[in-house]
């Protein structure tokens, strides 16, 4: 089986799968939580280099802001325990998006989380946290023209590689699989650079009840298709 090198994965249905339980959306987004390590376990284990969680978008703070706290106060949490869990599994961490608007106690938790995980070697998870991919590419382009008007970037020099060592995901490869759960079919926002020739896989499993096997089912689909990154397959003698 042809194992992708990265996995982009939309956690979708968390409050759904709450509901349908006669439970708190927040209890969905808890279990939901709970849920990435058994992935990332089980991504590790299959050979996957690299794992985005798309937790948090920039649209979401219009959610009722009992919610967003609820959410964001699960989030400070995860990250504080996944030092332990970096550790414990050789795990890199790195958070994507606009992190400025997080409180600072939280970007001081980022900061000394991908500190101490920078040097890991297993796993690369990556978790975008009010992140927008349009936001993403506006950042990168004001970087950019920053960097022209003090001389340190020439228009000739701009192509798609230079483009993408702005972004949130620089040195990170782009994905190969993007995984949406909960039976939504949209990219709403995320990664719409990285996922220009990605394979994609869409499933009605919520993400709280998204397991390993779930996982190997979206990778044995990977496997069976035919990339051609728009050239033209040869035919065989």
């Amino acid at each position: 089986m042809k194992i992708p090198d990265h996995v982009a994965i939309i956690l979708d249905g968390n409050g759904r799968w709450a509901k349908a339980k006669g439970m708190p959306r927040t209890y969905g987004h808890t279990m939901g939580a709970k849920n990435v390590e058994t992935i990332c376990r089980a991504a590790h284990q299959m050979g996957i280099r690299y794992l985005t969680f798309y937790a948090f978008s920039t649209e979401n703070w219009n959610r009722p802001e009992s919610e967003v706290s609820a959410i964001m106060n699960l989030l400070d949490s995860y990250l504080k325990n996944c030092l332990k869990l970096a550790k414990k599994n050789n795990m890199r961490v790195r958070v994507i998006g606009d992190v400025s608007r997080l409180d600072e106690e939280f970007q001081k938790n980022i900061r000394k989380l991908e500190t101490a995980s920078a040097g890991y070697t297993g796993l690369n998870l990556q978790i975008a946290i009010n992140y927008g991919s349009r936001d993403e590419m506006i950042r990168a382009m004001k970087h950019m023209i920053q960097e022209h008007d003090e001389g340190k970037l020439a228009i000739e020099d701009i192509d798609e590689s230079k483009f993408a060592s702005y972004l949130d995901t620089a040195g990170i490869p782009d994905p190969d699989l993007m995984i949406r759960t909960s039976g939504e079919q949209r990219l709403s926002n995320y990664l719409l650079w990285q996922l220009a020739y990605s394979e994609f896989y869409f499933t009605d499993v919520p993400w709280p009840d998204f397991d390993e096997a779930e996982l190997k089912r979206a990778v044995e689909a990977y496997s069976s298709r035919d990339r051609r990154y728009g050239k033209v397959k040869e035919e065989e003698n």
